[in-house]
């Protein structure tokens, strides 16, 4: 590789916008021949000492965009309709990209005047890519060694951050926020690909309209698998959803750890399922959650009931650990375990079996360190509903309290007649104020129970 050329903006391109209102001079122009040495020399070093009006930049392997502090960046021109940043080489099966770095600043994407989506070009696969493109923020397609880190992301069209067919990426103090937040438009945060693997983010938040992070290895080509996930520090701002890990086909989901996620979310905590009517029910391995502690507003969407954790499909195990939900304003419940495919109307599932005629079925199930703090506004609330195929349930550590003179309802664990569980082990509960600690004992074959008090 050739020496990697370090170059100042301000040296070729005018900066005269505002990565906050925009206006100014198009920069793209000067700014792409600069990340054009990348390709002609083997590396760039771009630094932006300033804000810079553009319809969209590409990038090559061995570049490095490095904004000076948050209001140098970058500010999108009105009906651009694609990426700010994306790797000019795309590819969903061979990574073709390297050493990618993005490092403080602001990308303003001026969602309000950029097209959701619009066709592909006639040169892109649709095999790989579908008939029509979402308008993303920043979006990277087989890459290596890739690091976002301190940016800020404001008025994404639909996804901020894309990045499909991966392998080391890093995402780091990257927080996003929409002004201009427009109700159900896809205006995701952070949206995952396969093929994946060594996934890192840490310390990233935000305010989102969809989904905060979803996690999808086969989600587009029904195939890919995404394993070894660290996602450590997720901060909440009001979004709409905040983690979806989805698995539709035969692709693995596999070795995820996701802690310390906490903040405000409306609708939907945690999507862990296969959402399309496919063939299978996703294939999720190992999934490990904790310390989550979330404080729900009014939902936002009215398709569905609202809910922390709603989990279904073909899992090998899956731990939830160290779950706080204090004095919540409705009665959604704080898990839903065993909802087949893509359902969201639990109450019509009894009989639903995908096409090859088998149930999903979640393995093992491990709930341990619940606390449950309630008032008047959550009454007759189900926590934990069991609605499918559980292998082995562990539930242990709960400490689930009524305020005084809150009338007494709602169940702990609540197993409808769809659901079954072969095992129960519930030990270390205490709970004042609900109806049960267990309604459907006869849906579980062994209840072995210690320390369970309830009064």
């Amino acid at each position: 590789m050739s020496h990697i050329r370090t170059i100042y903006a301000s040296q070729y391109a005018k900066l005269d916008s505002n990565v906050i209102t925009g206006g100014g001079t198009d920069d793209t122009a000067a700014l792409q021949s600069i990340l054009d040495i990348a390709r002609d020399e083997g590396g760039v070093h771009l630094i932006m000492d300033g804000a810079a009006l553009v319809s969209g930049l590409e990038v090559y392997s061995n570049t490095t965009i490095e904004c000076m502090n948050a209001d140098c960046g970058f500010f999108q021109i009105a009906q651009s309709n694609r990426a700010i940043i994306t790797n000019k080489e795309w590819d969903r099966k061979t990574i073709r990209t390297r050493n990618i770095t993005l490092k403080g600043g602001t990308y303003n994407q001026d969602a309000p005047n950029q097209l959701h989506h619009v066709p592909f070009p006639m040169e892109i696969s649709a095999e790989d890519f579908g008939d029509n493109h979402w308008i993303f923020a920043i979006e990277l397609y087989g890459v290596q060694n890739v690091l976002l880190q301190d940016l800020k992301i404001l008025d994404f069209r639909t996804f901020c951050i894309t990045i499909g067919n991966f392998r080391h990426v890093t995402l780091e103090r990257v927080w996003v926020d929409l002004p201009k937040r427009m109700q159900a438009q896809n205006q995701d945060g952070f949206h995952f690909w396969g093929p994946g693997q060594f996934l890192t983010i840490r310390d990233c938040g935000g305010k989102v309209g969809d989904d905060f992070m979803n996690i999808g290895p086969d989600e587009a080509d029904k195939t890919s698998s995404i394993t070894d996930v660290l996602v450590d520090g997720l901060f909440l701002d009001d979004a709409d959803q905040a983690v979806r890990l989805l698995s539709r086909g035969t692709g693995l989901l596999d070795r995820v750890t996701i802690r310390n996620v906490q903040g405000t979310y409306r609708s939907f905590g945690f999507y862990i399922n296969s959402w399309f009517p496919d063939v299978t029910a996703g294939n999720f391995g190992d999934i490990f959650i904790e310390n989550v502690n979330l404080t729900h507003t009014a939902p936002n969407y009215d398709y569905r009931p609202p809910m922390l954790f709603s989990v279904g499909g073909d899992i090998r195990c899956l731990t939830i650990k160290n779950v706080r939900h204090e004095y919540p304003i409705d009665k959604r419940a704080i898990g839903e375990f065993g909802l087949p495919f893509y359902s969201t109307q639990p109450g019509n599932i009894a009989d639903f079996v995908y096409p090859s005629g088998k149930k999903p079925v979640i393995k093992n199930l491990i709930i341990e360190g619940l606390t449950v703090l309630e008032n008047e506004q959550s009454e007759g609330m189900e926590q934990l509903q069991m609605f499918g195929e559980i292998g082995n349930l562990v539930l242990k550590n709960v400490l689930s309290v009524k305020d005084n003179g809150v009338c007494r309802s709602g169940n702990i664990l609540k197993i409808y007649p769809c659901g079954h569980i072969n095992t129960a082990i519930v030990s270390d509960v205490f709970s004042l104020g609900a109806t049960k600690i267990i309604d459907g004992e006869e849906n579980i074959d062994q209840l072995i129970q210690n320390n369970v008090i309830a009064q």
